[in-house]
């Protein structure tokens, strides 16, 4: 049960004045959300021109390990980022660094393939499911009890929607027999609302600025680190 920075995303450049986008800024923002209370980081590594690359791993990761040493990190392979499943697939199998983690998304076709691919690297595999037929998906397949972790992903904006999806989800999870440990998190407006679910269920939860830059209390957060600090007040609260 532990809160994980997602520091970046795929979110533009425009978006929010804090948003880490280079090798420095991204170690800079990682070691805040450490010293801030977050136990694993989650970064979506970029080229020089900002861009997300997953050639930009290999770099991400020997910074990281060397500002946060001890540090669970993960990235995301999702299909938008080098936007064609060959490519994607040889990306990955030249990452001489290798991430703890990398985040595989079952609303993408090639999901199975990436997740076979990392556990034959030895990166574990985050699988995020944002739907209930991503959960059916990922259930049907033989080793979907290697996974290093579940993520409950939810993007519907509708907090009675969002608690459905979240609720179907795991449901399908826990009549598949699934013991893997689950992350939830929702997307700007929901992102409170399921940090705070996440911890009534003992599950781990994650903030940042790839899912959204409001505080719980109201008004824009100045970093991520902040919203750290309040993700990690919430689960130290024994009233939730």
């Amino acid at each position: 049960m532990i809160v994980q920075a997602c520091i970046n995303g795929a979110r533009r450049s425009g978006y929010h004045p804090s948003l880490p986008l280079t090798t420095e800024a991204m170690v800079r923002d990682s070691i805040a959300c450490i010293d801030a209370g977050a136990a694993e980081l989650h970064i979506h590594p970029r080229n020089l021109d900002g861009r997300e690359s997953l050639s930009a791993v290999n770099e991400l990761i020997v910074a990281i390990r060397r500002a946060c040493p001890g540090t669970l990190v993960g990235v995301s392979t999702g299909a938008w980022i080098e936007g064609d499943e060959a490519l994607t697939r040889d990306r990955i199998s030249a990452w001489k660094e290798l991430p703890d983690y990398a985040s595989v998304n079952f609303s993408e076709p090639d999901a199975p393939a990436v997740m076979a691919l990392l556990g034959g690297i030895g990166v574990g595999v985050e699988a995020g499911l944002a739907s209930i037929a991503d959960a059916k998906r990922f259930v049907a397949l033989p080793d979907h009890h290697r996974v290093f972790r579940v993520l409950i992903e939810i993007a519907e904006q509708s907090l009675s929607e969002a608690d459905g999806l979240a609720d179907g989800i795991a449901q399908t999870l826990s009549a598949a027999g699934v013991t893997a440990p689950i992350l939830l998190h929702g997307f700007d407006a929901t992102i409170w609302h399921f940090v705070k679910r996440a911890r009534q269920m003992r599950w781990s939860t994650r903030v940042g600025l790839e899912d959204g830059c409001l505080r719980p209390q109201g008004g824009v957060a100045d970093t991520n680190a902040e919203m750290v600090t309040d993700a990690v007040k919430i689960f130290r609260d024994s009233s939730w």
